[in-house]
């Protein structure tokens, strides 16, 4: 049975901070392993069905201001190897998170994100990114192949910021089931830990077509930080992007035979955007990733970062490395831009960070 939680609170305002940009730095944190005892094991954990909700919209509401969170009551760590969000209309996204239980403090259920301090790179830094929904998806399963798991560390809970959107005319009650799916510690074979990507500079061009591709160097980072090649594999591909967005493009780079695409979409809002690479990508060999994000924007005026008529374009993956990574437009630096006739192509320098993973 999914674990009840409490009705929402209505915030009419927008949140101070864009939702999925700050998931750019979100960073991932390790989890602990365990073996089971007896010949056999334990039985394999249940998954797990949190439903949040009711959320009550006003014809044309956006409520961009409240978070959700559960209690895992784990007292061992958990081993996700799925996870699945349903959602009715009006969900426009929702990032979701594990944090230790003491982050963010209050009743679970659903709360004001600023009465508790709620920031996006506080969970990833002390937790890490469970999930991310495509905008606008309704239904969308993140499953990872056997073995291949987000640890999550005893005494630790889930917490989500959460947007909703009611673009009809007639009030709208709607609400959500979060359902992860862990495996026993017996069976766990890959730990995955966060890499993201976010171009903030965004300003797509009125009545053209645009692309604005990041391209950034993790081999010297690498090196520098770990002591060694790049050699990490890459599970897991989800770009983020709003209404205008036309498609995403993700590039390995630099590798002893040219530039190699890892995956590629024209996929829309609405549509699960996220991609289970397997085998899984490995950038062994390579210097780097080019995230690109595609727009058309038949508008009259300029569209920037943002929420609410705004445009984002954020990458989320998971790796098996040792280090959790994130990369974002650098806040010096110069764009340039090309326009073929066609379509108007954005660059600008990109800024990464590598931190190490911790196994508490």
């Amino acid at each position: 049975m999914p674990s009840p939680i409490v009705p929402a609170r209505r915030v009419p305002t927008l949140a101070a901070g864009a939702i999925a940009a700050l998931a750019a730095l979100a960073l991932a944190a390790g989890g602990c392993g365990g073996e089971g005892d007896g010949d056999d094991g334990p039985p394999a954990p249940a998954p797990r069905t949190y439903a949040f909700g009711p959320f009550e919209l006003a014809p044309g509401e956006e409520i961009a201001g409240d978070c959700v969170s559960v209690a895992l009551d784990n007292a061992e760590p958990l081993y996700v190897n799925a996870v699945e969000l349903v959602t009715q209309r009006g969900f426009h996204h929702s990032n979701w998170f594990w944090v230790p239980e003491n982050i963010f403090p209050g009743p679970d259920g659903i709360w004001d994100c600023d009465a508790r301090g709620y920031d996006e790179v506080v969970a990833g830094g002390a937790g890490a990114v469970l999930f991310a929904q495509s905008t606008q998806s309704v239904t969308e399963r993140q499953d990872f192949p056997d073995g291949v798991v987000i640890p999550i560390p005893p005494r630790s809970k889930i917490v989500a910021g959460i947007h909703l959107l009611n673009a009809s005319d007639a009030p709208l009650t709607t609400s959500l089931e979060l359902t992860i799916t862990p495996v026993a510690a017996e069976d766990v074979v890959t730990k995955l830990g966060t890499f993201a990507l976010d171009y903030r500079r965004l300003a797509l061009p009125p009545q053209r077509a645009s692309s604005f591709p990041i391209e950034c160097d993790l081999a010297d980072l690498h090196q520098r930080l770990i002591g060694s090649p790049l050699d990490w594999k890459l599970y897991y591909a989800l770009p983020h992007y709003h209404e205008y967005g036309r498609g995403f493009d993700l590039v390995a780079t630099g590798g002893p035979a040219g530039d190699v695409t890892i995956v590629s979409s024209d996929g829309a809002i609405g549509e699960p955007l996220g991609t289970v690479l397997d085998p899984a990508f490995s950038l062994e060999g390579f210097t780097g990733i080019r995230f690109t994000c595609r727009f058309d924007n038949p508008t009259d005026r300029t569209i920037r970062y943002g929420l609410a008529g705004g445009e984002m374009c954020v990458f989320q993956g998971f790796t098996d490395s040792i280090y959790k990574w994130g990369g974002q437009t650098a806040p010096s630096g110069t764009s340039t831009s090309e326009d073929d006739g066609e379509v108007v192509r954005f660059t600008h320098p990109c800024e990464m960070f590598g931190f190490p993973i911790v196994d508490p």
